[in-house]
């Protein structure tokens, strides 16, 4: 009788236990995002949003003149990473940076706002982004520029679309480190619970953690400015760039196919700090052997970011790729 009345109060405990689980993550209040604001009200004087499909893009475009320049961001960044290095770059030909899903000024639908073969946030969505935009602006072939998780992206579509890309050129690229969230924990992050729950503690964490995510992507934090801050911290004040974060988590990284480096063919330029402790130096050395028309730079004291932390050493091995491509 005992054993039976303990074996009933441990089921009870365990149900109550379990519908605490379940039920709070669904009614524990929320905090709305401080002090809102819209895109158009957080866009800089040079700031242009165009409708590519579905989605309102934001971008800057500067110069003039082929092969244009596409310009595409890593994860949590956005145009603004780009700020030191394009005006010098666009002096000779046209520049575009535009804000990828989940980032920036872009827009950023929830789920129910489309269907779900169309996923904004997903890989194919993105690469179909890049192409929408090369045609929306009347440009033909470009070079893409891919920084980090934008890497991936840009050697994808190069893949994807070869008549489009002139050629890449890959900073930090994470290749072999992209894809995303592991497939057997996106069941758990799609329940009702996760949605609801998660992307308010990645807010928590994101604008809680600034200075620790720094130290990891700058060789020398002492280079990050106040300025600096301003630009990754400004698009926090957006409805739903949380719930679109982690959905664009969920969609999976740009994870490109290993086995396919060698269809690469085109001209690759590869830049990497010495000191990138977030995709490691050794993956894009590694990855400028692989590639079958690659040069290699490596910036001295440099980190993952060397468009923001060594933009005059980044431009020098940019401008130097672009005049080779263009005296061949």
């Amino acid at each position: 009788m005992k054993r039976r009345r303990l074996v009933r109060v441990l089921g009870i405990g365990l149900a109550v236990l379990l519908a605490i689980v379940l039920v709070t993550p669904l009614v524990v209040p929320i905090p709305p995002i401080p002090n809102p604001a819209t895109p158009q009200e957080l866009a800089d004087p040079d700031s242009r949003f165009r409708d590519i499909g579905d989605l309102t893009v934001h971008y800057k475009q500067m110069g003039t003149g082929e092969p244009a320049l596409v310009l595409l961001h890593g994860f949590l960044a956005s145009t603004q990473s780009w700020r030191r290095v394009m005006a010098p770059l666009a002096a000779d030909r046209t520049v575009v940076a535009f804000d990828r899903p989940a980032f920036g000024l872009t827009e950023r639908p929830m789920p129910g706002e489309f269907p779900a073969a169309q996923n904004p946030y997903a890989t194919a969505a993105q690469i179909d982004l890049v192409v929408g935009l090369l045609d929306s602006l009347g440009i033909g072939k470009a070079i893409l520029v891919g920084h980090s998780a934008g890497g991936p992206l840009a050697a994808l579509t190069a893949l994807q679309h070869p008549e489009r890309v002139e050629a890449l050129i890959l900073i930090a690229p994470a290749i072999y480190t992209g894809g995303g969230t592991p497939g057997w924990l996106k069941p758990l992050l799609r329940t009702p619970q996760a949605r609801r729950l998660g992307p308010y503690l990645v807010r928590r964490f994101l604008t809680g953690n600034l200075d620790r995510l720094v130290r990891l992507a700058w060789h020398d934090p002492a280079r990050f400015t106040a300025a600096d801050a301003e630009a990754y911290t400004r698009y926090t004040r957006i409805p739903n760039w949380d719930r679109a974060l982690w959905e664009f988590t969920l969609a999976g990284g740009s994870a490109f196919p290993i086995t396919r480096l060698a269809e690469l063919t085109l001209p690759v330029l590869v830049i990497t700090g010495d000191d990138d402790r977030l995709v490691p130096t050794a993956d894009s050395i590694r990855l400028a052997e692989e590639l079958p028309q690659a040069t290699l730079v490596v910036i001295p004291a440099c980190g993952h970011v060397p468009q923001e932390e060594c933009p005059e050493a980044t431009l020098k091995a940019m401008r130097a790729f672009l005049a080779e491509l263009a005296s061949r």
